[in-house]
């Protein structure tokens, strides 16, 4: 008997590049494209990769308050109006509603923004952000029209580093200076592990020392 022989009728290809990795199967059966469920997990594209952006605001000593994680490519200027409706600080003895203004804000340049000060400023928050030079050249160029440079406090600035230094102390739990997690709710359980430890691990709050301001 003369046996049958199989034939392919398409070519192989590829996944392009630029396609994030489908996440979940309810992703791939609710046919969500794949850059959209790469998003969804927050992972995109940047120039180191395939990649994940971790914000955050933190406390005078180090310690975590807020944190958003977005894709690689995102920008970082829209993250603070998120990161500020976050803010969830108890009251000493847990009673009372809890605070959820700053009294001070210290930022990187990343941050700046005419909208974010704005923002900052209606919430009556003290704000030090560093100007971009591309922002300040842009004020410049419009002369008088361009209006006075935002006040900057060199001093308050370098208490900034609180901020990198918990990223730090982050980067030493390896689960999160290197993203094994498929899924972003488990990478955040993830970061939260870490600072909970990094909380146990503080030094009790000192009543008789000021507070040194809030960073990100």
């Amino acid at each position: 008997m003369p046996t049958r022989r199989a034939s392919w009728t398409t070519t192989a290809r590829s996944t392009p590049p630029w396609y994030g990795p489908i996440s979940t199967r309810r992703a791939r059966e609710n046919g969500c494209p794949p850059a959209q469920a790469a998003r969804a997990q927050a992972l995109g594209r940047s120039r180191g990769g395939l990649t994940t952006k971790i914000h955050t605001i933190g406390d005078g000593r180090g310690r975590n308050l807020a944190t958003v994680l977005t894709p690689g490519r995102d920008s970082d200027t829209r993250q603070l109006p998120v990161l500020l409706e976050r803010i969830r600080i108890p009251r000493p003895g847990g009673i009372g509603r809890p605070r959820t203004r700053l009294d001070s804000l210290t930022g990187d340049k990343a941050y700046s923004s005419a909208a974010n000060r704005r923002l900052l400023r209606r919430r009556h928050i003290k704000v030090t952000i560093a100007q971009p030079r591309d922002q300040a050249a842009h004020r410049q160029a419009k002369g008088r029209h361009g209006g006075r440079p935002p006040a900057f406090d060199h001093t308050r600035y370098r208490r900034r580093n609180h901020i990198e230094r918990l990223m730090n102390r982050r980067k030493q739990f390896r689960a999160v200076a290197t993203r094994y997690d498929k899924l972003a709710r488990r990478y955040r359980a993830t970061i939260q592990i870490a600072d909970i430890m990094i909380w146990l691990r503080a030094r009790p709050d000192r009543t008789h020392t000021p507070d040194p301001g809030n960073t990100v």
